[in-house]
């Protein structure tokens, strides 16, 4: 056998231990066997909710497990042949099954995709909140970047967008706003996007074309639905209403209907302005506020299990996640995982995929993962 073949096969191996090992895999046959189980139950179906839920899980579960069994039994199938195609010194059948080993990369990357995406929240739609940073216009309009940027990722995959609230700035760009992201993964793909994002530009504000460093914060969180119970006493919120802003003329809202709500213990404040009824902006909001505070329970969990997270900080130096240079050189830079793209404009115009494949792995063990990415 080749060496570069033989090496292919043990990096290969090495990919297949690694997925079972995310998986959990004793675990999981077990849970698979229990759901399985469950499932031949007559009294499943007595709780609609709770079986289809059930059910989902099987089939994820199901599909992981006999995904991986898969690759493992097809990369044991050409290593047989490519021992018989030696013995009998058939190249061809060599020529072939190296072929099929070769092809076995992309399915891994695949399958280390879906195993990525397998968190308790990661098939779940998400909010997405973009805020500008100190400097006034230029980190206003880096921020209506940012969200230009996620709402063509978004469209890229097929997604739909819903803006829920923008705060726009006095000269150009936005302060702040709010979108829904529909999709499936939705959050599991947009979640480790979380943080603050630098961008160096000679500025188009600036009549002496001088170079400008500006900041901007993304935050995410998953839309839950109403099987998870979120307790939020009425006490512990503060509820405000305003007039939404919008473009002028005919779009200007008369009325207060956009809805803030702060929750005082965490600090953590949601708003909405979408609808021109305040009731649906109030309903929204308390959805996202719920929201908010399922995410800051997963983000504990995940801190428990010693997991890397995003997290929201000053939105200023030595926080970025990730820098966007223009100028003087060409550059996108992941500060967490080192990835780099040289074409800022392609990333600006929602080629993020690299990034966020990268930024998961890094965020569920140190980066491990990476070695599952490294044989694409």
């Amino acid at each position: 056998m080749r060496a570069e073949t033989a090496n292919l096969i043990d990096e290969i191996k090495q990919a297949i231990s690694l997925l079972r090992g995310y998986l959990d895999w004793d675990e999981a046959v077990k849970r698979l066997e229990y759901l399985n189980s469950r499932a031949e139950d007559a009294d499943l179906w007595d709780d609609p909710q709770e079986a289809q839920k059930l059910m989902r899980e099987r089939q994820s579960l199901e599909d992981n497990i006999n995904g991986i069994n898969g690759l493992a039994q097809s990369l044991q199938d050409n290593v047989d042949l490519i021992e018989m195609g030696e013995e009998e010194g058939d190249q061809s059948i060599v020529s072939e099954a190296e072929e099929a080993i070769r092809g076995l990369k992309a399915e891994i990357a695949e399958r280390q995709l879906e195993t990525l995406l397998s968190g308790e929240a990661d098939g779940n739609d998400t909010y997405l909140e973009v805020h500008a940073g100190a400097g006034g216009t230029e980190s206003q309009d880096w921020a209506n970047m940012l969200l230009r940027m996620y709402s063509r990722w978004a469209d890229r995959r097929g997604m739909k967008v819903e803006v829920l609230e923008v705060h726009d700035g006095e000269e150009a760009g936005i302060k702040s706003a709010t979108i829904l992201v529909r999709g499936t993964n939705a959050y599991g793909w947009l979640k480790t996007e979380s943080g603050v994002h630098r961008l160096v530009r000679i500025s188009p504000y600036d009549s002496n074309a001088r170079r400008h460093t500006s900041f901007a914060s993304v935050w995410i969180y998953p839309v839950i639905d109403d099987t998870i119970e979120i307790d939020i006493p009425e006490s512990d919120v503060r509820v405000d209403t305003y007039r939404a802003s919008g473009a002028g003329g005919q779009h200007v809202n008369t009325t207060d209907s956009a809805v803030r709500i702060t929750h005082i213990p965490s600090g953590i404040v949601v708003q909405c302005q979408k609808e021109r009824s305040q009731h649906k902006n109030r309903a929204t909001a308390w959805d996202m506020l719920r929201s908010r505070l399922y995410e800051e329970e997963l983000k504990r969990r995940e801190e428990a299990a010693s997991a890397t997270e995003a997290s929201k900080t000053e939105i200023g130096w030595g926080h970025q996640i990730r820098s966007y240079v223009l100028q003087p050189y060409q550059l996108v830079k992941d500060l967490r995982t080192g990835v780099e793209s040289t074409s800022p404009q392609d990333v600006l115009d929602g080629d993020l995929d690299a990034f966020m494949r990268a930024s998961l792995s890094a965020r569920v063990d140190g980066g491990s993962r990476s070695e599952v990415a490294d044989i694409d």
